[in-house]
């Protein structure tokens, strides 16, 4: 029987493979991987699943990226500062802070790339009921560029109004340009990179999973969400693209609701800087537009700040973790997903200790259940030391806020989960203004107040099997 010794000299060629690859992968993963009960599972897998473990941790498990953008020099951004190295950047044109406001200013200014600029206007925009008129507002007034970067991009009946609007300033003579996540895009079809191009308007698309050669990851994502028109006004918060996050009177099934934020000023320029690093990250071609001057158009004082798996430092985490520790009096989180690392977790038991009222509010109905049945098997924790938990009625809440002592507030693309803190490409904006966080801070609790408190009592409550299946789902939280 001739194929007896192929199959054997297979097998033996298999294990061998195994028996190579195996420790070197298990090894890779053990002194690169922040999170040890990610390296855990890696690792795990790498010894115990016979070939498949290292060939799905070499495809999934290592991170290739290396932004070719971070070695850009863009106009309005600081050349040759040395993030996290422990030393202030040097700005002479630095803007007075509120002496109150100093202690949270230089917490950015040892993570950020960018310094704070002043005399900006920050508009809260509430639902795509009143963001995306005033996005395709701004677009139709666009005379230089108009740049836009999203997760997500639906073709449906929002998605198409979008498209014609840009279509529409590329035919005045405008730069248009779009970035499109390579997993985002396929929440729709057909594709928004497609429908894109073929109204001529030039369209990348963030590293899109393929075969040859391979690139399998649904990690590594662009979580930006960026419209800059013009380099005076631009657009960023927690919405998509599409018609989920138009509620109308009466709102739909599968309904968003999400808050959104117009900037115009000087800080609309750092927004569009980060949109030209990811294109040329995508693309490979800087691309600078022509200069503009930012101009004035307000009293607030604004920064940005982005994160991802190019950097080692984790600066959204740190942001968090030290904003947290100087808080005096109050702290409000709205989140859809809240599964924060342990130094979070901390940061907010040793606030409320020390007499800081607490407020997190989550969605009563989670898109993710998996996500909100690994977040009630740890709320616990937070919960025992006094920090007050809501959970806001239906339709699922995407809004994303932090507002600590009604003086500072963090709005953006981020999430309190491991996949916006460790995986994605995040980007925050740091905003300091009493009149705002307080504006904000009310909001937050008027939707707490609308839905119901979470107690600890519930939470211990749980039935056997339901605390069995939460805690299942709370195991692989570093990968969800």
């Amino acid at each position: 029987m001739p194929e007896w010794p192929t199959l054997l000299d297979a097998g033996l060629i298999a294990a061998l493979f195994h028996l190579v690859i195996s420790p070197v992968a298990a090894l890779h993963a053990l002194m690169f991987k922040r999170d040890s009960r990610a390296a855990f599972g890696w690792i795990a897998l790498c010894l115990l699943l016979p070939v498949a473990g290292p060939v799905l941790y070499t495809i999934l498990g290592i991170n290739r990226i290396r932004r070719r953008a971070r070695r850009l020099e863009l106009p309005g951004l600081r050349v040759g500062f040395e993030r996290g190295r422990g030393r202030l950047p040097e700005n002479s044109d630095r803007p007075e802070m509120p002496t109150e406001l100093q202690p949270l200013e230089l917490i950015g200014a040892r993570l950020s790339e960018h310094p704070v600029t002043a005399r900006n206007a920050v508009d809260p925009l509430v639902n795509g009921d009143e963001t995306f008129p005033a996005m395709l507002e701004a677009i139709d007034e666009a005379a230089r560029s108009v740049f836009l970067s999203s997760y997500i991009f639906d073709t449906d009946e929002t998605g198409t109004a979008v498209i014609e609007h840009l279509a529409a300033a590329r035919r005045r003579g405008v730069d248009v340009r779009v970035v499109v996540d390579g997993v985002g895009q396929f929440y729709s079809w057909p594709r928004a990179p497609r429908r894109l191009r073929a109204a001529g308007i030039r369209t990348a698309v963030f590293l899109p999973p393929r075969l040859l050669p391979p690139r399998l990851s649904i990690n590594l994502r662009n979580h930006h969400k960026i419209l800059v028109v013009d380099g005076h006004t631009a657009f960023t918060g927690g919405l998509n693209i599409g018609d989920r996050h138009v509620l109308g009177e009466n709102p739909g099934k599968n309904a968003v609701a999400d808050i959104h934020f117009r900037v115009r000023g000087p800080g609309a320029l750092q927004l569009e800087n980060e949109f030209l690093r990811t294109w040329e990250f995508v693309t490979g071609t800087p691309e600078p537009p022509a200069p503009v001057s930012a101009c004035p158009a307000g009293s607030i004082h604004t920064r940005v700040l982005t994160d991802g798996p190019d950097d080692h430092l984790d600066q959204i985490t740190q942001l968090l973790s030290a904003t947290l520790s100087t808080a005096r009096e109050s702290i409000v989180i709205m989140t859809p997903y809240f599964l924060p690392p342990r130094e979070i977790i901390g940061a907010l038991q040793a606030a409320s200790l020390r007499g800081v009222r607490v407020t997190l509010i989550l969605p009563e109905r989670n898109n993710l259940p998996y996500v909100h049945w690994a977040t009630r098997n740890m709320l616990w924790e937070i919960l025992y030391q006094g920090v007050e938990v809501f959970y806001q009625p239906p339709p699922f809440a995407h809004s994303k806020l932090f507002v600590v002592d009604d003086r500072y507030a963090m709005v953006g693309s981020s999430n309190w989960d491991p996949r916006s803190l460790r995986l994605n490409f995040e980007l925050q904006l740091e905003i300091f203004s009493p009149e705002f966080a307080q504006r904000m801070a009310r909001r937050a609790l008027e939707a707490a107040h609308r839905g119901r408190r979470v107690t600890l009592a519930e939470v211990d409550g749980r039935s056997l099997p339901v605390r069995v299946r939460d805690s299942l789902c709370w195991l692989f939280s570093p990968y969800l």
